[in-house]
């Protein structure tokens, strides 16, 4: 217990002498009330008398010290995971606030029409998953082949059943309460980041030509700039029923009939069956090994982890040869996207041609970290730069481009581990189209070897996302830190 000093004003203003702690009292109120003097029944009535002197559990400030970091592309999106650490929330419930986020400040990138694939760490060998990490892919899905025939195919929402999916193994913080900030800002308004800003001004003309996304991403037809107030009503009412439904809502609920009805309106049909059988996917990950370390690749079908791993395998012999790794990343994920092989083969193959991808879609990466050591890393995406460009009506959110009608991202994550101990070491999510793959090895390897995270950017066009401990956790907190990608306008914040 922490012992408070009573301090009390004479009339003249002056501090008398100070007297006995608080704990006395506190003591004596306990035996008074027949209670053992053990220091959580004297807590427990002492609180509920005098109140506590610092923020309560559930509350940004409840930690003190180290409470870990958060990495994303978007700041808000890591300021929230961090108030969720520092409020006692572990690295699940950090990485659920931060996609519900992403899906209002980010919603060029990452959405409730879209989806995307995390890796997942709980330390120990008595965790949820005994210190071994797992994957959850939650890939926007095409819709059923009845539906696909419209002019602008709309992928099956997948990032509400997929973050649900994540937390519900690994969270421990209420779900609903998660759920409110990314609410609030929907709902109240949030400032346009500058990450944001720039995809407006990237696709301004074609986004803003539907009428729904013109009333949200405009002012008077011209696309919202940094700094101006991004407000998202539609979006907010249906963060809030989530929180008071559930996520079961969203695909067999008042939810998704409402997807039904109003997903023809804007020429992409996602019925309700489509979305009562797409359900996420809990898998074991690609695993390499690195000296003393092991790492998780996402396995597919987000083969940019396939990929990573194939340019992680080069870089591990040679830390230099980034042309090679490059080519052999997409020369992998080429031949992957070909069928008929599966990915242990597909790595093994030694004399692929070399090969290249198509213009490949935007995604999203970011990455937390608690201060037991649990972590979590991952790649989102809508298929497209703001998906198909149009908005549900009277939901709110973009809907995502099929994959039946668009090149699949290359959604790539990595995570590394000591298996012996249990311990964290080093999370890498890569963005930047045909360049993902890459960044998450080039990432990945140079923190590995240096013991920080991200010490210098990794090569064009990928971004990587990095948290790192230059020992393992638990273990020594002071050698953890977390980095986004320079050329970006993200944010890695948390503390030790």
């Amino acid at each position: 217990m922490h012992p408070g000093w009573l301090n009390t004003a004479s009339r003249s203003g002056a501090q008398t002498a100070p007297r006995r702690p608080v704990r006395w009292l506190r003591v004596a109120v306990a035996a008074l009330l027949g209670l053992q003097s053990g220091c959580s029944a004297v807590g427990g009535v002492s609180d509920a008398l005098f109140g506590t002197s610092g923020p309560q559990a559930g509350t940004p400030g409840y930690v003190k010290g180290f409470l870990g970091g958060v990495a994303a592309d978007e700041p808000r999106a890591a300021l929230a995971g961090r108030e969720v650490l520092s409020s006692g929330g572990n690295a699940a419930d950090a990485a659920l606030a931060v996609g519900m986020t992403l899906a209002v400040t980010l919603p060029s990138r990452a959405g409730f029409g879209g989806g995307g694939a995390c890796l997942a760490f709980a330390a120990g060998s008595k965790s949820i998953n005994q210190g071994t990490p797992e994957a959850i892919l939650f890939l926007p899905a095409a819709p059923s082949a009845a539906s696909s025939r419209a002019d602008r195919p709309a992928a099956v929402p997948m990032l509400a059943r997929g973050l649900f999916l994540l937390h519900a193994r690994y969270g421990q913080a209420p779900f609903e309460g998660l759920v409110v900030p990314a609410e609030q800002l929907a709902r109240f308004g949030t400032p346009t980041s500058r990450a944001l800003a720039r995809d407006l001004a990237a696709v301004s003309g074609p986004l803003l030509a539907d009428p729904g996304a013109r009333a949200v991403f405009s002012r008077d037809g011209v696309p919202l700039t940094e700094g101006q107030m991004l407000q998202q009503p539609d979006l907010g009412s249906t963060l809030a029923r989530l929180r008071v439904s559930g996520v079961g809502d969203m695909y067999q609920g008042v939810l998704a009939r409402t997807i039904d009805q109003q997903s023809p309106v804007i020429g992409g049909p996602v019925t309700v069956d489509d979305l009562r059988n797409a359900l996420p996917k809990l898998t074991a990950p690609l695993v390499e090994s690195y000296g003393n370390d092991k790492v998780a690749f996402l396995p597919p079908p987000a083969d940019g982890g396939l990929a990573a791993a194939a340019a992680f395998r080069v870089l591990a012999r040679d830390p230099n040869d980034m042309g090679l790794a490059n080519a052999r990343a997409l020369a992998v994920a080429a031949r992957y996207r070909m069928g008929g092989a599966d990915a242990d083969a597909v790595l093994a193959s030694q004399n692929l041609p070399a090969a290249g991808l198509p213009p490949l879609p935007a995604s999203t990466a970011f990455a937390t970290l608690d201060r037991n050591g649990n972590a979590v890393v991952c790649a989102l995406t809508m298929n497209n730069l703001f998906g198909t460009g149009r908005i549900l009506p009277t939901l709110g959110f973009l809907a995502a481009a099929s994959p039946a009608a668009v090149p699949q991202p290359l959604l790539a994550a990595g995570l590394a581990w000591n298996d012996p101990l249990k311990t964290f070491r080093a999370e890498v999510g890569g963005s930047g189209q045909a360049g993902a793959a890459l960044a998450v090895a080039a990432g990945m390897v140079n923190t590995l070897r240096s013991g920080r995270p991200m010490p210098a950017p990794v090569p064009e066009p990928g971004r990587a996302t990095v948290v790192a401990c230059g020992r393992y956790l638990p273990g020594e907190q002071s050698e953890c830190g977390w980095a986004t990608d320079p050329r970006e306008f993200g944010l890695a914040v948390g503390a030790n």
